[in-house]
């Protein structure tokens, strides 16, 4: 049973004891309403004022019974109810400590700046791939939504000090700022920017003009999710069969088949190779779609005499499984 559930019976048998009180002094004693109720409040209250009504012997043993029944039964329904308060506040400070402490030990994760639907999304996408993150909201109704979720959270206005560092924005590893207007995503950037120089940055933009200022602030990238939804529309009329495969490369639903990013680091087995010489598809069972280059260069559909260079990422097509031991030797 619920605690509200149980808040709720236990108020419902204190009425119906003072009921019955009431009733039971206005049938054995003949007392007016007023006086059945005062002499029921201060017969349970146990105050020792003076009786309203002289009592006969009726009215003797039926204050006996309610005295015996219920005192007991409503100093237990109120001490029930105030344990059930001062344990959900105990609890709910409890749980807070307990998520900041969750929130201090992490590293290398992600800060999720508002709740709104493109928020939603990336939490959800998150959780799916089990990438630590963190969310920080305001508004009272998207922390409903966050509740139901048992996200990490932060409770606070993204664009302070206070909330980010709440966040352990210095441990993290990247921040997304989508919150509900451009004016506040240039202050989370700009805060951002100001408290983690390495942080990369990708923000929301709702506006065109907006995405340059973003960008001046300290934005390695800036999404307008109307745009970015216009073109997928026109690409699905246009194109719907390598839309359908960007789905199945990119949608995990999809085990079969994986788009996947790895970096190569400076002990890899596969460092200052060819593509050829590698033997990624043979050995791996991966294609090579494009490699970004450690300078933001990106090279398509790469030829087999391609060099695999330190700080190089590889986007590839395959399967879980031989994407997993592509990491391994990206970084032995």
């Amino acid at each position: 049973m619920s605690p509200l559930r149980k808040i709720g019976l236990l108020l419902l048998l204190i009425v119906a004891i003072f009921a019955v009180g009431t009733v039971g002094y206005m049938i054995v004693e003949g007392a007016a309403f007023l006086d059945a109720l005062y002499m029921t409040a201060i017969t349970l209250a146990s105050v020792g004022y003076r009786e309203v009504v002289p009592l006969g012997p009726g009215g003797q043993v039926f204050t006996i019974m309610l005295i015996s029944l219920g005192v007991g039964t409503i100093t237990f329904s109120i001490y029930t109810i105030g344990a059930i308060v001062v344990e959900g506040q105990v609890r709910k400070i409890l749980g807070r400590r307990q998520v900041e402490r969750q929130i201090r030990t992490l590293k290398d994760h992600y800060i999720i700046c508002g709740f709104g639907r493109m928020g939603r999304v990336l939490a959800q996408q998150l959780d799916r791939e089990k990438v630590p993150f963190v969310v920080v909201e305001k508004e009272e109704e998207k922390l409903q939504l966050l509740a139901a979720g048992d996200y990490l959270l932060v409770t606070g206005d993204a664009t302070s000090e206070e909330a980010l560092e709440a966040a352990n924005i210095r441990q993290a590893r990247g921040l997304v700022s989508a919150v509900s207007s451009d004016a506040d995503n240039l202050f989370v950037t700009l805060t951002a920017r100001g408290m983690n120089p390495e942080l990369f940055i990708l923000a929301r933009s709702h506006d065109e003009r907006s995405e340059g200022k973003l960008l001046l602030a300290g934005a390695n990238r800036v999404v307008d999710p109307f745009r970015l939804g216009g073109l997928r529309l026109a690409h699905a009329i246009l194109r719907p069969a390598v839309v359908e495969f960007v789905e199945l490369a990119t949608h995990r639903a999809h085990l079969e088949l994986e788009m996947e990013e790895v970096r190569i680091g400076p002990r890899s087995v596969l460092l200052d190779q060819t593509l050829r010489d590698s033997h990624l598809r043979s050995r791996y069972g991966l294609m090579v779609v494009a490699i970004k280059r450690s300078d933001g260069t990106m090279v398509f559909a790469p030829a087999p005499d391609e060099v695999i260079r330190q700080g190089d990422t590889l986007i590839t097509i395959g399967k879980q499984e031989s994407q997993l031991k592509l990491e391994e030797a990206a970084d032995a």
